[in-house]
């Protein structure tokens, strides 16, 4: 997108690191090279306590299993991962989980924000699981963070979670109530436990705040869908500071027939209340091959080098869990 040697000293600020999605190294791979088949939704954290990378990732598969089974792996050099925690859908009493977003807080715990159906309402939420070690999860144990009901929209997932100041943020795809919707639609937005996949809404992004990790506040919408190649999905799903801007990686879509599907863009803001795509005429990059889907993505900065994790859809439309490392310049 622009050349990697531009620096203050040509008076360009700001300017992050990009990567080559297909020159990612695979890390986890599907459960069947097939459609509907995908290891993904990443988020990284490291540890500097023990110098431990975690790594939470979903294994998907076609209806009606959809999002089965989360897990979360350690490595000490952020490539080369072992699984240490494991869940299913059905301990979350549910239908689906999404991306989760492992975090270990202020305090010394560590915490699963999960994503996932609520078996009761058909509608997706947020949750809190909390425990000394991440090996001792409990999707039992786990407290409401924000329900869709909650914040006025029909659905809240896909969270991802920083501290700026001692202040917890956290990213959330939404799905606004739609104003233009028959009874029948609104009717049928939740039979099928995914309001996004129904095309009666739309996929935005919100941020809510916390002090204590724990309780979260709504702070609302900081980023709507486009007017051409993202006009149904702008999903921030993550941020990267560069200083003195906030650079985001949101995934895109046109229609509901590229829902699960989508491709990434740029966002940048000053202020983390307002992003502006930097992609408002095409992604940003492809896959190449498949659907083109690059999704997901997260990214950590690593002493000299930045790490990126992320979704990538293969020719044989599964999508794989890859990462790809970046020199700082």
């Amino acid at each position: 997108m622009w050349p990697n040697w531009l620096s203050p000293n040509h008076k360009c600020f700001g300017m992050p690191p990009l990567f080559e999605p297909q020159a990612g190294t695979v890390i986890r791979e599907p459960l069947s090279p097939a459609e509907g088949y995908w290891a993904g939704a990443p988020t990284v954290q490291c540890d500097p306590r023990d110098r431990r990378f975690l790594l939470f990732y979903r294994l998907r598969q076609p209806r009606p299993i959809r999002g089965g089974e989360c897990r979360i792996a350690a490595s000490h050099d952020g490539r080369d991962f072992t699984d240490i925690w494991s869940a299913k859908s059905a301990d979350f009493d549910s239908p689906s989980i999404e991306k989760c977003s492992v975090f270990r807080g202020l305090d010394g715990r560590f915490r699963l924000y999960a994503s996932y159906v609520d078996g009761e309402t058909g509608k997706w939420r947020v949750d809190v699981l909390e425990a000394d070690r991440p090996e001792e999860l409990d999707p039992r144990s786990r407290t409401k963070v924000l329900t869709a009901d909650e914040i006025g929209a029909e659905g809240v997932k896909d969270p991802w979670v920083m501290v700026v100041g001692g202040v917890y943020h956290m990213l959330l795809s939404y799905a606004p109530i739609p104003q233009a919707a028959s009874a029948e639609e609104r009717e049928a937005m939740h039979a099928t436990g995914d309001v996004y996949n129904t095309g009666v809404t739309t996929s935005e992004t919100g941020l809510a705040t916390s002090l204590d990790g724990v309780c979260f506040t709504w702070r609302g919408n900081i980023m709507r869908p486009g007017m051409g190649w993202d006009r149904y999905c702008a999903r921030l799903g993550s941020l990267l500071y560069v200083p003195p801007v906030w650079f985001g990686f949101y995934d895109g879509s046109a229609s509901v027939e590229e829902n699960y599907e989508e491709k990434a863009g740029l966002a940048v803001s000053m202020d983390l209340r307002t992003f502006t795509s930097l992609t408002p005429d095409g992604p940003w990059t492809t896959s190449g091959g498949g659907s083109g889907s690059v999704r997901y993505i997260d990214v950590l900065q690593d002493g000299p080098r930045f790490l990126f994790y992320y979704e990538f859809a293969r020719e044989d439309g599964s999508h794989d869990l890859r990462v790809a490392e970046v020199a700082r310049f």
